[in-house]
């Protein structure tokens, strides 16, 4: 509302100064030869003095923003995450000068319209959990471990491209950190190296895993751009016509698609030189590792 009685007290200076404008281009006379009357212009303090008590009106109070740094001193001490949340939803309201009242009913509003979101969000997890409780690990490397022809590299280099070709028709959730990369991608890709060289290091392990799930984030990433009701396509289309640039959404996505296949061909890249480095590097714990099956196979059969 204050934007709006600005701009209006601003487009009535700009209407009366035309217009006086007008009137001297005219001539100071009338038709009848009378002196014209102008109207008395005031000072220009005075002309600026209503413009600047609407600026300060409408200035906006930054103190709200505290609840921003509520949120990072509280994850920095690792306190509980919704504890934080909480807090710095009523440190906000209170320097808003909500009253009281105010905020714990718009707290209530958005829990009652979100409540659905951890059902969600928390019933996959309990599944996967349980799976993982129940070998789907210890499945998912023996199955890898039968492929004599399977390594790290490329088994990532073939989700790498199954998860861009996913994400780029629209289908993102069929890959993911918690329900693909970690019960699935990673547990195989350990697999297959424990297959060709034994047994890894920790620093090794975590470093395929760090890969997995990299290769999961760079197929997500280059891959959704490519789908044409992706939100970030529709963002730049938007953005682009607010400033007289016309683009259709499709060309944006076909754009993405060199973008893609670059992305591909320097991450598969990265994931073949990973398969060289561990052969380099873990070499003689292949043959160590089968020196040492016969006597492990002996003791199991002993026990």
């Amino acid at each position: 509302m204050q934007v709006q009685v600005q701009l209006q007290v601003q487009v009535q200076v700009q209407v009366q100064f035309e217009a006086n404008a007008a009137i001297k281009s005219r001539g100071n006379k009338t038709a009848h030869g009378t002196p014209r009357a102008f109207p008395s212009q005031p000072p220009p303090a005075a002309r600026l003095k209503p413009c600047l008590e609407i600026l300060m009106q409408s200035t906006v109070s930054l103190w709200p923003l505290i609840g921003v740094a509520v949120i990072i001193v509280g994850f920095l001490l690792r306190f509980n995450p919704m504890l934080i949340v909480a807090v710095a939803a009523i440190v906000t309201g209170l320097a808003a000068h909500f009253p009281p009242e105010k905020i714990l009913a718009l707290i209530g509003t958005g829990f009652i319209k979100t409540r659905n979101i951890p059902l969600i969000i928390l019933l996959p997890l309990a599944v996967i959990g349980l799976l993982e409780r129940h070998g789907l690990r210890e499945r998912a490397q023996a199955w890898i471990a039968g492929i004599k022809a399977a390594t790290a590299g490329r088994l990532l280099i073939v989700y790498l491209l199954v998860r861009e070709l996913t994400a780029a028709v629209g289908l993102t959730g069929l890959g993911g950190h918690p329900q693909m990369v970690r019960p699935l991608i990673a547990p195989m890709t350990e697999g297959a190296a424990e297959t060709r060289f034994g047994k890894i290091s920790d620093a090794v392990r975590f470093k395929l895993r760090a890969y997995a799930a990299a290769t999961d984030n760079v197929g997500l990433f280059f891959g959704e751009d490519i789908f044409v009701a992706f939100g970030a396509i529709v963002l730049m289309t938007t953005f682009l016509k607010e400033a007289g640039i016309v683009v259709e959404p499709i060309h944006v996505a076909l754009w993405g698609i060199p973008t893609a296949i670059c992305a591909f061909i320097v991450h598969g890249f990265r994931l073949y030189l990973l398969d060289r480095r561990l052969e380099r590097e873990l070499r003689g714990n292949a043959s160590g590792g089968a020196a040492v099956s016969p006597t492990q196979s002996a003791a199991g059969d002993k026990a």
